[in-house]
C-alpha cells in the first residue's frame, strides 16, 4: 500500500468513527449529547407552533425509522375538537401524519392537502405492514416530487369518495351526484373549462340557493329598496345579480351588506 493510500485509509477510518460516535452519543444521550451537531443536517426552521422542539429531534424523530405517527398522537391526543368536526373526523383512524403534515419549512403552517396520502393512510388497514408500505409510498411520491415528475391524479380520482369529506361543502344541493372528479380537479375546486351560461339567462335559482336572508323580511326593507326592484321575487336573481360574482348587483356594483 502506498503512503497516499494509506493517509486515506487513516482518514476514511478516522471520519466512519467520528460518525459512528457521534450517533451513538445521540442515541444514547439525546439531542443536546453533541454541540452544534444540528446545525450541519437542520433541513429547516420549524414552525411557530413546534419551534419549542427545534433542540429536541427526538420528540419526532425515531432513530432508523424517522418520524412516526405515534410521536405526533402523543401531542395532539387531545385534540377531541378537530376529531368530531365533519370536514377533520377522518383523522381519528389515519395511520400516517407526514403525509400531509410536513415540518422544517420555516413559517409555514405544517399542513397541505395531499389527496394520493389520504388513499396510503387507509390503503391496507388491516395488513400488518401497514407502516412500512405508507413510508415507502411517502418516499416514492417525495422523490418524484423532487425530480419534479409530472403528477397525475387519475388514480385518486377513481379511488377518492370526495362526498365522504366534502358534503358540508357541497353547493349543487345534489343535483350533479356524487361524481366530483368528473368536473372537479384534486388542486383546486375551480374548474378552468367551465363556461357560465349567459348573463342574460334567467335559471339562475337552479344551481343557485338564496341566502337565509332573502327569505326574510330583510328581503323587501334592504334588498328591494337597493336595487331598485320592489317586484322581484327570490328566485328571480337575475334582475339583480351579475354573474360574475353574487356581490357584484346591478347599477349599483360590489356591494355586501351582510
Amino acid at each position: 500500500m502506498s503512503v497516499r493510500a494509506f493517509i486515506y485509509a487513516i482518514f476514511a477510518t478516522l471520519a466512519i468513527a467520528g460518525v459512528a460516535a457521534v450517533s451513538a452519543g445521540l442515541y444514547r444521550d439525546g439531542s443536546m449529547a453533541v454541540s452544534g451537531w444540528m446545525d450541519t443536517v437542520l433541513p429547516g426552521p420549524l414552525s411557530e407552533k413546534h419551534a419549542f422542539l427545534s433542540s429536541k429531534c427526538e420528540s419526532c424523530h425515531t432513530p432508523a425509522k424517522g418520524v412516526e405517527a405515534t410521536a405526533c398522537v402523543a401531542c395532539h391526543t387531545t385534540a377531541a375538537a378537530d376529531l368530531g368536526k365533519q370536514a377533520t373526523a377522518f383523522h381519528a383512524t389515519s395511520k400516517e401524519c407526514r403525509g400531509c403534515h410536513l415540518e422544517h419549512a420555516g413559517g409555514v403552517r405544517p399542513t397541505r392537502m395531499d389527496h394520493a396520502a389520504l388513499l396510503r393512510m387507509g390503503a391496507f388497514p388491516h395488513e400488518a405492514n401497514t407502516s412500512a408500505r405508507a413510508i415507502t409510498g411517502q418516499m416514492v411520491a417525495d422523490l418524484k416530487k423532487f425530480l419534479r415528475v409530472p403528477n397525475s391524479d387519475e388514480a385518486e380520482k377513481a379511488s377518492l369518495d370526495c362526498v365522504s369529506c366534502h358534503s358540508n361543502r357541497e353547493p349543487h344541493r345534489g343535483l350533479f351526484g356524487r361524481e366530483c372528479a368528473s368536473c372537479h380537479a384534486l388542486d383546486t375546486w375551480r374548474i378552468a373549462k367551465f363556461l357560465h351560461p349567459s348573463p342574460t339567462s334567467k335559471e339562475c335559482a337552479q344551481c343557485h340557493q338564496a341566502p337565509p336572508s332573502h327569505y326574510m323580511h330583510h328581503f323587501v326593507m334592504m334588498d328591494q329598496m337597493i336595487t331598485g326592484q320592489h317586484h322581484a321575487r327570490v328566485n328571480q336573481c337575475f334582475l339583480c345579480h351579475r354573474t360574475d360574482s353574487f356581490n357584484d348587483i346591478k347599477d349599483i356594483g360590489w356591494f355586501k351588506h351582510h
